[in-house]
C-alpha cells in the first residue's frame, strides 16, 4: 500500500497490534505524554514548507526512527546539519521521502476481506442504486495501483465489463509521485499477480514478454492523482472509500481529521473499507461495523460538516447602497470574465471550482453545475494534460506556471493549448485562488509543422540536388578506375579463396572446443545451483536463528528463525554492523565470545543473555558462537529460547 499521507493497502506495520487499535482511535485511556523533540520538530517544518509535504501529524516515535537512519547513512551529526544537507541537495529530499514512506501492497491483499466485500458488500451497493446511477470509489493511498485494479476487477466481476464500464468510475491518490507513474503504467512483472488466479489473469491482464499490462478499456475508469489525505479536499459523493493501513502512522489528532472527511465523502448507506490494523472503535454514532474482523464499516445517517466550512461575512450598518454598488460590480466583472475569448476556471484555496467562463464551460463540455465540485472530480484536471500537481507546485512556489503545446485528442480531431496556471494571492501574500487559462492554438501549432516540415523537405531537395551533382562529377573517374580495380580484383578473389578455406577449417576446430567448453560450463552451474540451493535450504529449515558474521562484525547471513525470533527482515540488516543493530538481543554482551572466538579459531559459548523476542516477550537467549571458514573469516552465532530449546 502506500506511503504517508496519502498511503494505503499494506504499509508495512511496525507496532504491536494494541499499539495500532490506539493509535487508529480505541478508547484505551489516555496517551502518555511524550517529550517534544524541539530539532526534530523544526525540521519537520523546514521539510513542510520547503517541499509542502506535511509529516506532523505523523507518529514520531516511527518517524524520528526512520529520520535517523537517513541521518546515519549521510553521516550528520544532527538535525541542524542534515538540514543544512537538505537545502544543498535536492536529490536527497527523495531519498528522505522513500525512507518515511513505505509501499506495501498487492493485487486482492488479505483475500478473505476483499472476498467478504465482493459477496456481501457489492451486491447491497449495487442493489441500492438505480440501473444507470455512477458508482463512485475512492481508493486513498493507492501506491503502485494494485489495489485501484483490484477494485475494477471486483466490480468488472459483478456487474459485467460493459456495464462496469459506463457506470463505474474509480480514483485513485497517493501523495508518492513516482509509485503513481507506475500505477498508471498498469505494469507488473509476473510475480506480482501470483496471488491472482489465472482466469482472472488472463481476462483483466495482456502479457507482453515478461510484465502483464491491465486490459486499457477498464484502465480508463481508473482515474490517478496525487492527493495528500491530511490536507487536500476529500473526493466527494462516494459509495465506497477504501483506505487500507493508513490511519495507523498518524497521530491520534490527524487520525480525527481524516476520518471526519472520510465520512464527510461518503453518501449515506455506503461503505468504509480499512486496513487490519485500523479501527473505528469511537466512531459508533457515525459509522455502523458490517465486519469488525475485515474492518468493513457503513456511514449511518446523518448530515455531515464540510471539512472547509465556509465563514460568513458580518454586516454593518448603513451597508445597503454600498453592497448593490458593490454586487453590481461584480456582476459585471463576472460578466466580463464569463465573455472572455480565451477559456478559464478558477479554484479556491481548497481545490473547489468556483468560476468556468463560457468558453470553458463550450470548449470542455463543462456546466455551471460544476462549480462548487472538487476540480479533482473533473476529467480537464488531467486531460489535455495532468494539472492537479501543477497547480500544487504553483501553489507552494508561488508563481506562474505555463504548459505549452498541450494535447488534447477528440476522436480523429487534435486540439492543442498554452495553459497558465496562476496562483492567486491575498492582502497577506497567501495563495487564496488558481487561475487557470487556456489558449487554442491548434491552427497556430498546425501551421508551425506545416512549415516546419515544408522548410525540411526544401533543405533535403537542394542537398539532394547538391550531392547529384558531385555524384555525378565523380561517377567517370570512378568508372575508369573501376575497371583497373576488376582486374586486381579477380588475383585478390583467388588468394582470398584460398585464405578463406583455411579460415574454415580454424573456425571447425574452435567450434568444436567451445562447445566442449560450454559443456563443462553447463556442468558446473548446475552443480553450483544444487550446492547453493542445498545450503539455503539446510540454513532457512534451522528453527534457531542463525547469523553470520564477517571478520569486521557486519551481517552475511541472516535466516528465518533469526527473522521470526527478532522481527527483522534479511534486507533491513544484510551488511549492517551486528553490534549496532537495535533489537530485542543486547548485542553488547556478545562483544567478547565473538572476539574470542576470531581470536582463537574455536567454538565459544553458550552464554545466555535475557532479551526481548519479536513479539514483546521476555526470554533467555541462549547464544552459542562459532568460527566460520568462509570467505575472509568470521563467526556463526546460534541463538535460541532456552524456554522452546528444553533449557538445554
Amino acid at each position: 500500500m502506500s506511503k504517508s499521507s496519502g498511503a494505503g493497502s499494506g504499509a508495512a506495520p511496525e507496532q504491536s497490534t494494541g499499539t495500532q487499535q490506539e493509535a487508529a482511535g480505541g478508547n484505551r485511556g489516555p496517551v502518555p505524554e511524550v517529550a517534544v523533540d524541539q530539532g526534530l520538530e523544526d525540521l519537520l517544518g523546514f521539510i513542510r514548507d520547503a517541499r509542502g509535504f506535511d509529516f506532523t501529524g505523523y507518529k514520531r516515535s516511527t518517524l524520528g526512527r526512520r529520520i535517523r537512519k537517513r541521518m546515519d547513512d549521510v553521516g550528520a551529526q544532527g538535525y541542524a546539519d542534515y538540514r543544512d544537507l537538505l537545502e544543498t541537495d535536492t536529490v536527497e529530499f527523495q531519498t528522505l521521502f522513500n525512507t518515511i514512506l513505505i509501499n506495501v501492497t498487492s493485487v486482492f491483499r488479505d483475500p478473505d476481506a476483499w472476498e467478504l466485500l465482493q459477496r456481501e458488500v457489492v451486491p447491497q451497493l449495487i442493489a441500492d442504486l438505480g440501473p444507470d446511477e455512477e458508482i463512485r470509489v475512492w481508493s486513498a493511498g493507492c501506491s503502485s495501483g494494485e489495489e485501484a485494479y483490484s477494485l475494477a476487477i471486483m466490480f468488472a466481476e459483478a456487474l459485467g465489463i460493459e456495464e462496469s464500464l459506463n457506470r463505474v468510475k474509480i480514483y485513485a491518490t497517493d501523495v508518492d509521485e513516482e509509485a503513481l507513474r507506475d500505477a498508471r503504467s498498469g505494469q507488473y512483472p509476473a510475480r506480482n499477480l501470483e496471488s491472482l488466479p489465472a482466469e482472472l489473469r488472463d481476462k483483466y491482464f495482456e502479457r507482453h514478454g515478461g510484465h502483464y499490462v491491465f486490459r486499457p478499456d477498464l484502465r480508463r475508469r481508473v482515474i490517478f492523482g496525487r492527493h495528500d489525505i491530511t490536507r487536500d479536499a476529500p473526493i466527494s459523493r462516494l459509495d465506497l472509500l477504501v483506505c487500507r493501513n493508513t490511519l495507523m502512522y498518524f497521530n491520534v489528532e490527524a487520525q480525527t481529521q481524516i476520518v471526519d472527511r472520510f465520512h464527510f465523502a461518503l453518501r449515506e448507506g455506503r461503505y468504509l473499507f480499512l486496513g487490519k490494523a485500523e479501527m473505528l472503535l469511537s466512531d459508533g454514532e457515525r459509522f455502523e461495523a458490517i465486519s469488525i474482523r475485515q474492518r468493513i464499516f457503513r456511514r449511518r445517517p446523518g448530515g455531515s460538516a464540510p471539512p472547509y466550512p465556509a465563514i460568513p461575512m458580518k454586516m454593518r450598518p448603513g451597508m445597503g447602497a454600498e453592497m448593490q454598488a458593490v454586487s453590481r460590480t461584480r456582476q459585471l466583472r463576472d460578466l466580463i470574465l464569463d465573455a472572455a475569448p480565451g477559456a478559464a476556471v478558477a479554484l479556491d484555496e481548497d481545490g473547489l471550482v468556483v468560476m468556468i467562463n463560457n468558453e470553458a464551460r463550450g470548449q470542455f463540455g463543462l456546466t455551471t453545475h460544476d462549480i462548487g465540485r472538487p476540480f479533482q472530480d473533473l476529467e480537464l484536471s488531467y486531460r489535455p494534460t495532468e494539472l492537479r500537481s501543477l497547480i500544487d507546485q504553483a501553489t507552494h512556489e508561488r508563481r506562474t506556471l505555463r504548459v505549452n503545446g498541450a494535447e488534447r485528442r477528440l476522436g480523429s480531431e487534435v486540439q492543442y493549448f498554452d495553459i497558465v496556471i496562476q496562483p492567486i494571492s491575498g492582502g497577506q501574500g497567501m495563495p487564496v485562488a488558481t487561475n487557470i487559462t487556456f489558449t487554442d492554438v491548434t491552427l497556430s501549432t498546425q501551421l508551425k509543422a506545416e512549415v516546419k516540415r515544408v522548410r525540411e523537405d526544401l533543405e533535403t531537395a537542394y542537398e539532394e540536388l547538391q550531392s547529384t551533382n558531385e555524384e555525378l562529377e565523380t561517377t567517370n573517374e570512378e568508372l575508369q578506375s573501376s575497371i583497373e580495380e576488376l582486374e586486381t580484383t579477380n588475383e585478390e578473389l583467388q588468394s582470398t579463396n584460398e585464405e578463406l578455406e583455411t579460415t574454415n577449417e580454424e573456425l571447425r576446430s574452435g567450434n568444436e572446443e567451445l562447445e566442449t567448453m560450454n559443456d563443462e560450463m553447463r556442468l558446473r552451474s548446475t552443480d553450483l545451483n544444487e550446492a547453493r540451493a542445498f545450503l539455503e535450504g539446510v540454513v532457512s529449515s534451522i528453527a534457531a536463528g542463525v547469523v553470520v558474521l564477517s571478520s569486521d562484525s557486519r551481517v552475511r547471513s541472516w535466516n528465518r528463525g533469526a527473522i521470526d525470533l527478532w522481527g527483522l527482515r534479511a534486507d533491513e540488516v544484510l551488511d549492517e554492523e551486528f553490534f549496532a543493530l537495535d533489537f530485542g538481543l543486547p548485542t553488547d554482551g556478545l562483544r567478547q565470545i565473538v572476539q574470542e572466538c576470531i581470536a582463537s579459531g574455536k567454538r565459544a559459548g553458550p552464554v545466555v543473555i535475557p532479551a526481548v523476542n519479536r513479539i514483546g516477550r521476555t526470554i533467555d537467549c541462549s547464544v552459542i558462537c562459532s568460527p566460520f571458514d568462509g570467505h575472509n573469516g568470521g563467526v556463526v552465532l546460534l541463538m535460541e529460547d532456552v524456554a522452546e530449546s528444553g533449557g538445554s
